[in-house]
């Protein structure tokens, strides 16, 4: 089984496996899968930092194993201007629940209460499954500069 501590947000090396998770698992700090080659994975990552589509994980025999998505049900609200759009977030947000957030759209898990508070401001639900990638919140991780890449000095391998 591979096993993977290490965690970054992109590699100049190439890219050996992928795995694809959908949001609730990205979520967890332990987590047992399969990668999309097939093969058995125990992942184990600080709690309260979610695994986030695109990080790059390394297991502990070097390997490199993209995150990705998966498709998942959820409700996309879209919006024609963004005044409106952006009283739709705030009320959201006033809700603390999780949100997706891109030009014009929002996207949260499925639920009727949400759906209706959006439509109610002109916003138009599309229920196409999408993967779930949403906000961290003001304190999560950012774009902080981690990355891996290993090349070769004087003969001798090292890796940053």
């Amino acid at each position: 089984m591979l096993q993977v501590f290490e965690r970054f947000d992109h590699t100049h090396d190439p890219i050996n496996d992928s795995i694809t998770l959908d949001h609730d698992t990205r979520k967890k700090s332990r987590i047992k899968g399969v990668t999309d080659k097939g093969a058995d994975i125990g992942i184990f990552v600080e709690r309260g930092h979610p695994l986030l589509v695109g990080e790059i994980l390394k297991a502990e025999c070097g390997l490199l194993i993209e995150v990705k998505g998966q498709a998942e049900a959820v409700s996309t609200a879209i919006g024609q201007d963004w005044l409106t759009f952006s009283k739709v977030c705030y009320h959201l947000g006033n809700r603390h629940t999780t949100l997706q957030i891109g030009e014009l759209w929002v996207r949260f898990k499925p639920d009727h209460v949400l759906e209706e508070l959006a439509e109610n401001y002109g916003l138009k639900i599309d229920k196409t499954p999408a993967v779930f990638a949403p906000e961290n919140g003001a304190y999560g991780k950012r774009n902080g500069h981690s990355h891996s890449h290993s090349h070769e000095h004087a003969g001798h391998h090292h890796e940053h």
